[in-house]
């Protein structure tokens, strides 16, 4: 058997190895240079499609969860019309983060397919174990994704109130990223995390 898969391997290897008989190297690197621009251009709009807060929302486990409580909050509605939908948290900007963290998020989908968070009483079990997961990333990378639209460098003393203001420097000064701060700025905290008055 070993020597049927070796031999099979090497016919195949020495094909791809000749040139082709019937068509011109021209010929296959033209094929090649827009085949591979089709399928990069068809990859990227699929990364780029499951990037949308529509596609987010697509699953009743987002929308009826954390889809109403980020709703609720300042990145979603402000003074300026400027809306952070779930990508630009959740989905790192630069093309190889990006990447690897879509590749974590195909695991996510275990969650889904498993039944393990299809209730409000199931996610709001699992809570804690989500948003650890995602603070961790997030502290991990310095607050990468918030780092997109916030910057400590650009914080106006004169616009900003005194008492933030501050606080932020003090974080830029002690080497603090966001979510070490405001965790549970877009959605719920979970039960566990949160002061015994607030429940």
């Amino acid at each position: 058997m070993d020597d049927k898969k070796t031999g099979f391997c090497k016919r195949w290897w020495s094909v791809m190895r000749k040139p082709s008989v019937k068509y011109s190297v021209l010929t296959l690197l033209v094929v090649g240079f827009f085949g591979g621009i089709i399928s990069w251009g068809a990859f990227n709009t699929g990364m780029e499609a499951t990037n949308t807060l529509e596609f987010c929302t697509s699953c009743h486990e987002m929308r009826d969860n954390v889809y109403p409580e980020y709703k609720e909050t300042i990145h979603y509605s402000n003074r300026t019309g400027v809306r952070a939908i779930c990508s630009d948290c959740h989905v790192p900007h630069d093309w190889p983060h990006k990447i690897k963290r879509k590749a974590k998020a195909v695991f996510e989908i275990w969650g889904k397919l498993t039944g393990s968070i299809d209730t409000r009483e199931k996610f709001e079990a699992k809570r804690m174990e989500l948003a650890t997961h995602e603070w961790t990333r997030m502290q991990a990378n310095g607050s990468r994704e918030c780092r997109n639209c916030h910057n400590f460098d650009a914080m106006s003393s004169e616009l900003q109130k005194q008492t933030p203001y501050k606080k932020h420097m003090k974080a830029r000064d002690e080497g603090k990223s966001c979510i070490d701060c405001h965790k549970g700025i877009a959605h719920h905290l979970p039960k566990e995390y949160r002061e015994p008055d607030d429940q």
